[in-house]
């Protein structure tokens, strides 16, 4: 047994799932699938099973995750101390975004920590909030939507970063579209509107603006993303609800509007996975976030 298979067996159990943990990982799938076969044969007993695509831990792996889980932690704790003492000559960068600070404001922040640090190599992942929580383990910094939750590892911390507007978008011939700048929930409900898939954390904000105003929904389409809703709305098929930064430069083809009286707003956090010894590379890449002016 040794601590590379317990930090191999510790990113299979938090991913669920091998190819995903060997990506993690930067190894491949055999070499992943080979050390949990050694790891296995020297416990003489199933570590895990196969679940369907994925994998599920026996009794005997829920009680090796504990200890495998602590080692992994101290070894990050010691590649960031590593990392502080080295200076970012070189290193690694892990960030995690959900979708809309990913899609939106993620690109031009990297594009700053580049110039400023050509040599830390930046790898991302998106996913919605909840899978972004989940992956923390991987991840030297995160950005995610709405609060982060009771379920944060002890390690990690959570920064307010952000306000974000979910604003109403209609096609430049809709009737909203005669050069006001808000709306109300009334007059957006005497439209048809498109909403996000169940489980957006935009959808989540509306639906309960609408039921706190007392306002009756009448949804013509549920569609999957942002980028699903600004086409339905192209495509006439009524209201959409998008945050504000998704069409800053789309003002040609869609109109935005407000929502009246009380805009609908949100906030997004940084989440500091090791927040006790953050690497030097995510050290300076929250301070680019709470100073950065480079979204375009």
């Amino acid at each position: 047994m040794t601590p590379d298979q317990l930090i191999t067996f510790a990113t299979v159990a938090e991913h669920g799932n091998i190819s995903r943990a060997a990506v993690a990982l930067h190894l491949s799938q055999p070499a992943v699938s080979g050390q949990l076969r050694l790891l296995q044969e020297e416990f003489g007993e199933p570590l895990y099973q196969r679940d369907g695509r994925g994998v599920r831990l026996t009794p005997a792996g829920t009680q090796l995750l504990v200890h495998a889980a602590q080692l992994r932690e101290t070894f990050r704790e010691a590649h960031a101390l590593r990392d502080a003492m080295r200076g970012l000559e070189r290193g690694t960068l892990r960030v995690g975004a959900s979708t809309t600070p990913a899609s939106y404001l993620l690109p031009y922040l990297i594009a700053a920590f580049h110039q400023r640090f050509p040599d830390v190599a930046v790898t991302t992942i998106d996913g919605n909030t909840t899978e972004i929580l989940a992956a923390l383990a991987s991840l030297d910094i995160a950005i995610i939507e709405g609060p982060a939750g009771l379920a944060l590892p002890a390690t990690a911390s959570v920064k307010p970063w952000r306000e974000d507007e979910i604003v109403a978008i209609v096609p430049g011939g809709h009737p909203l579209a005669d050069g006001r700048e808000a709306a109300t929930l009334a007059a957006l409900s005497e439209h048809p509107l498109v909403l996000r898939e169940r489980g957006s954390g935009v959808r989540q904000i509306v639906e309960r603006a609408f039921a706190d105003g007392g306002v009756e929904m009448r949804v013509a389409l549920e569609i999957a993303g942002v980028e699903g809703v600004k086409e339905a709305v192209r495509a006439g098929m009524g209201v959409g609800f998008v945050s504000a930064m998704s069409i800053r430069h789309e003002a040609t083809v869609l109109r935005c509007l407000r929502v009246a009286p009380t805009p609908l707003t949100r906030r997004f956090s940084i989440v500091m996975p090791h927040a006790a010894a953050p690497s030097r590379a995510a050290s300076r890449f929250l301070e680019l976030c709470e100073t950065a002016d480079c979204f375009g």
